[in-house]
């Protein structure tokens, strides 16, 4: 029997279609998966609260699944390359494999890790399997990035489709060597102040779950996706967006169970509207690989003079993070955001519409909260969902076009049943006013036991007001 091989897990928490361990396996010898906890090696985009609680969850089921394929999870802090090392002179290793990661500092930290170890004698090769594409290698006809979404998702669809995704391994039968690690609490990813039990209630991590996930929803719910998908009171979306972030799914397993399903007789329209969707993660990253800064700079250089509304204290910043607006479906979706660390698409749009153009306060402020307490949280994805509705990247919407809240309310939660779920001291509102409480008669308010700037806030700015202040702000940087 050969050398042992490390397979450095980072966001692929799973055994099926996972190239770097079916590589391993395919070597001989012993794997042995190894988890490296060093964020100071990637601070660019540092995950926070809510993703290091999912990642947590995530190692604590991969670890039992890891073992009964015969495969050893061995936990560490400390920098990659001086804890690679240690790890190979404990094992013996001849081979390091992972599978690649696409942030800035995570791919110059990678490439610096491969240079050594390799230069050191050892096998030390990286797979593709976060995306459909790598980043770079889809182009336009000028052979340089995409700057818009549809033009790209036609070209990645002229590509051939992916491959088949890959079995899990079986090394049951090869011995390991023992490896001290730490017990996964010392990696401190849980909060210290027990504030997620609405994140307990809402996921189960894990590769078993997210595939149950995914088969529940191809099953169930894939065939009235493009009618659903926009209604937050209905479960119609996928909640797989958890599972690919960390890799307890890769994309081309969902890619072949929607085209599995496909045969199975769902609508075209609805699993193309689907697939559409893993189209725009591969956009974010695609567009995070030409602009690195994605998530602090906008694409469009107008936006570096825009006038911000000075907020002192972050007096608006903190009634907006804290659903505390005087919007309802506004509210509602930062309530949902706090309580299950996962936000409906639509009402993530209607949020960070609100903050960047009716508050007027920037962008980054809201990517950063996002960036915190999202379970999805993704820097290709979440920089680029900012950058879009604040109108300063890449295919992003105008600025002109700003989403009226009530108006999206009334247009995709008509009963008002999201807004009652999460807001229940307006649940007694009417339908008619449950979007705009601020235009119910007192008779109203009083009948359904509300009371504004006591029950529920005032609204922090006229809908109107805002609009066009927004719209004279804009001017100013039009050119």
């Amino acid at each position: 029997m050969g050398d042992a091989t490390l397979v450095w897990l980072r966001r692929d928490l799973r055994l099926t279609d996972n190239p770097a361990l079916d590589q391993a396996a395919r070597r001989g010898g012993p794997v042995i998966a190894v988890y490296l906890h060093a964020p100071e090696e990637t601070p660019q985009y540092p995950p926070g609260a809510a993703s290091h609680w999912y990642l947590h969850h995530s190692l604590k089921a991969l670890g039992p699944a890891l073992a009964q394929a015969g495969i050893p999870l061995v936990l560490r802090r400390g920098p990659a390359l001086a804890t690679l090392r240690a790890l190979i002179r404990a094992t013996g290793a001849g081979a390091v494999y992972w599978n690649r990661l696409y942030e800035p500092d995570a791919v110059a930290r990678d490439r610096t890790v491969k240079q050594a170890l390799r230069t050191e004698g050892l096998d030390c090769r990286s797979f593709p399997t976060a995306l459909l594409h790598e980043p770079w290698a889809v182009r336009n006809q000028a052979d340089r990035p995409y700057r818009a979404f549809t033009p790209f998702w036609r070209a990645c669809r002229r590509q051939p489709p992916p491959a088949a995704p890959l079995p899990a391994p079986d090394l049951r039968d090869r011995p390991v060597p023992a490896v001290e690690g730490l017990d996964l609490a010392a990696l401190g990813l849980l909060p210290r102040t027990p504030w997620d039990t609405g994140l307990r209630n809402t996921w189960q991590a894990g590769e078993s779950a997210a595939l149950a996930r995914l088969e529940a929803f191809a099953a169930d719910r894939l065939a009235r996706y493009a009618q659903d998908r926009d209604r937050p009171a209905e479960p119609g979306t996928s909640g797989l967006s958890p599972a690919l972030h960390f890799g307890e799914l890769s994309p081309r397993q969902v890619w072949w169970q929607v085209m599995a399903a496909r045969e199975a007789g769902v609508p075209e329209d609805a699993c193309e509207t689907f697939l559409s969707e893993l189209g725009w993660r591969e956009f974010a990253h695609h567009l995070l690989w030409s602009h690195p800064d994605l998530g602090d700079a906008p694409v469009d250089d107008r936006f570096g003079a825009f006038p911000w509304r000075p907020d002192p204290g972050d007096g608006w910043l903190h009634a907006w993070q804290a659903g505390r607006t005087g919007i309802p479906l506004v509210d509602a979706g930062m309530h949902e955001l706090w309580q299950t660390g996962w936000m409906h698409n639509r009402v993530r749009m209607v949020t960070g519409s609100f903050l960047v153009k009716h508050l007027r306060l920037p962008w980054q402020r809201g990517e950063r909260w996002f960036r915190d307490t999202l379970v999805d949280w993704d820097a290709a994805s979440n920089a680029m969902g900012w950058q879009w509705v604040a109108g300063c990247g890449a295919d992003a919407a105008p600025y002109f076009r700003i989403f009226n809240p009530v108006r999206q309310g009334e247009r995709f939660d008509p009963q008002g049943r999201y807004v009652r779920r999460w807001l229940p001291a307006l649940a007694n509102l009417p339908d008619k006013y449950i979007h705009a409480p601020w235009t119910a008669p007192e008779a109203v308010l009083r009948r359904a036991g509300v009371t504004l700037g006591s029950d529920y806030p005032c609204p922090l700015i006229d809908l109107r007001l805002g609009r066009e202040q927004a719209l004279s702000a804009f001017q100013a940087i039009k050119g």
